[in-house]
């Protein structure tokens, strides 16, 4: 029921920032920039935004190779699809949707819930770093063209910041990791307790069951951390999928008439996708902000908001609601009991 709350919340908040955009740049300058997009290339976006979701699931099935998983590239684009589909769905993104996600891999590939959860969350943090990089060299490239305004160096400073940060956490945490694993159960055991002892007609969770998955899980991780071949094989599905990603938003403005360079898009992209970790379903209304007053903003491309909020309509209308009309399929058809049969 909480999680049902949040959620409508969730979708609530996004439809207050998505009307409050509408109400900034004017719903009929909107239409009148999406009227006069090239239908043809609109089906293009749609087409690149499957090859991001392809590359991104060539990426969790090497992960899943590692663990000793194997799936076809069909069955790992349906289950990464899958995955997509509960992270866009629920709030903070990747990690309020990562729980369904490993539920479904688990189901799928016929293998323990911790080894899928470790999968999903191994193929999340990987996903994330060539982003960083990629933004890193959009903001250095246009750093040589053009003088940042306020909100442009706040933004650059941020990426900088991550690209700091982020590397150094996954460093500390690998190097204490038995550290890291007594203390993540030592709050699991008694709140997974708690709550099994709670919940009707669910026998109270054994204490060494618990324990012998949170080992599990953090073996499947260092199986994967250890693993270079798997890593950079991983490193760049992932990379290929953020350059799709690009290519979808610079062809959704070229279907609007606009030109913008592409090397904005090595910035843009990263920058709004870090917005998916507010508490709304997706992040969409926090991302659809970022990307949208970010593109206005920068100086030397001369856009205005009902332009880049056309564009950004397009391509997050193909990269939002692909993975959830596939991804809504295949975890109806999993939740039947047909999908392995289907597809063996």
């Amino acid at each position: 029921m909480n999680q049902r709350r949040a959620t409508a919340v969730g979708f609530l908040g996004t439809l207050a920032i998505l009307c409050g955009i509408l109400y900034l740049v004017g719903i009929e300058d909107l239409l009148r920039e999406l009227s006069h997009a090239d239908t043809s290339l609109v089906v293009l976006v749609g087409a690149v935004t499957l090859g991001w979701l392809v590359a991104w699931a060539l990426g969790l099935r090497t992960v899943l190779a590692v663990l000793g998983v194997r799936l076809s590239v069909i069955r790992s684009f349906l289950v990464l699809n899958g995955a997509m589909f509960s992270n866009n769905i629920t709030p903070f993104g990747q990690a309020g949707g990562e729980p369904v996600a490993a539920l479904l891999i688990s189901k799928v590939a016929k293998t323990k819930y911790e080894r899928g959860l470790a999968a999903i969350a191994s193929v999340d943090t990987i996903n994330f770093l060539p982003s960083i990089t990629l933004a890193l060299i959009g903001a250095t490239y246009f750093a040589t063209e053009i003088t940042f305004g306020q909100r442009l160096r706040v933004a650059i400073g941020l990426v900088v910041g991550l690209a700091v940060v982020v590397p150094a956490l996954i460093y500390f945490g690998w190097r204490n990791r038995d550290i890291v694993e007594q203390r993540l159960g030592s709050v699991l055991i008694p709140f997974i307790h708690r709550l099994t002892k709670a919940l009707p007609g669910i026998s109270p969770a054994d204490e060494s069951g618990i324990t012998s998955r949170i080992e599990g899980f953090f073996h499947a991780i260092e199986r994967i951390a250890t693993n270079p071949r798997g890593i950079a094989l991983t490193l760049t599905a992932s990379t290929f999928g953020w350059i799709f990603q690009m290519i979808a938003l610079w062809i959704a403005f070229w279907a609007i008439g606009a030109s913008v360079p592409f090397s904005v898009m090595l910035f843009v992209v990263p920058m709004g996708a870090l917005a998916s970790i507010t508490p709304l379903p997706g992040g969409t209304g926090g991302i659809e902000t970022v990307l949208v007053t970010i593109l206005a903003s920068l100086p030397g491309v001369a856009i205005g908001l009902e332009t880049a909020l056309a564009a950004v309509v397009i391509f997050r209308g193909a990269v939002y609601w692909i993975p959830i009309l596939i991804g809504g399929c295949v975890v109806s058809w999993v939740g039947v009991d047909a999908f392995g049969t289907a597809t063996s």
